[in-house]
């Protein structure tokens, strides 16, 4: 979100082009925002972030594959960066605050929701300073950006099958009594 005009610039839109795409983009997080935030309770927080998990290792991978030299492909990254939005904002982007609500027992939650939180925003922050990097070192710039983006997605998803429990419907005590904390 932070630099779709220049993604957009770098996959052959015009100008004013680039800077309309992000509209959709924007369109397309509140749309599933408000889905996930539908349906988070019938389906649970790890089935959420596995299905979003797996639909933002596609399409960022879509992506990169669009930014490797294949000219033609560049007018489908709009499309590519709306599914990767749409799974992002079906999971993540809202399953991550209720997980962090409820993952943390009562004597440390606030620490807890304060690391999550600070985690959150570092993490970002990084993303939106190294990005610029990555593009404009090499012509292959995208490329790169996108297919780091890729790996962590796996890694990611990874973490979320081996580590993360399911908290819905739990009790926060019930939660702290299946990860062993007393």
């Amino acid at each position: 979100m932070y630099y779709a005009p220049r993604i957009f610039e770098l996959a052959g839109f015009s100008q004013a082009d680039a800077y309309l795409q992000p509209v959709y983009i924007g369109a397309a997080n509140l749309l599933f925002t408000l889905l996930a935030m539908t349906v988070i309770d019938r389906f649970g927080r790890k089935k959420l972030l596995i299905i979003g998990s797996v639909g933002m290792i596609l399409f960022l991978g879509l992506t990169a594959n669009a930014f490797s030299g294949d000219l033609a492909a560049n007018r489908y990254v709009l499309l590519y960066l709306i599914g990767f939005i749409a799974f992002f904002a079906f999971s993540q982007g809202a399953v991550i605050w209720v997980f962090i609500a409820e993952i943390f027992p009562n004597s440390v939650r606030s620490q807890g929701g304060a690391l999550g939180s600070f985690t959150h925003w570092i993490m970002a922050a990084i993303i939106s300073w190294t990005f610029p990097v990555i593009v404009e070192s090499s012509p292959d710039g995208g490329y790169y950006s996108f297919l780091f983006y890729t790996v962590m997605m796996v890694l990611h998803l990874l973490f979320v099958i081996r580590f993360l429990p399911e908290t819905k419907g739990k009790s926060l005590e019930k939660i702290q009594e299946e990860l062993g904390i007393q």
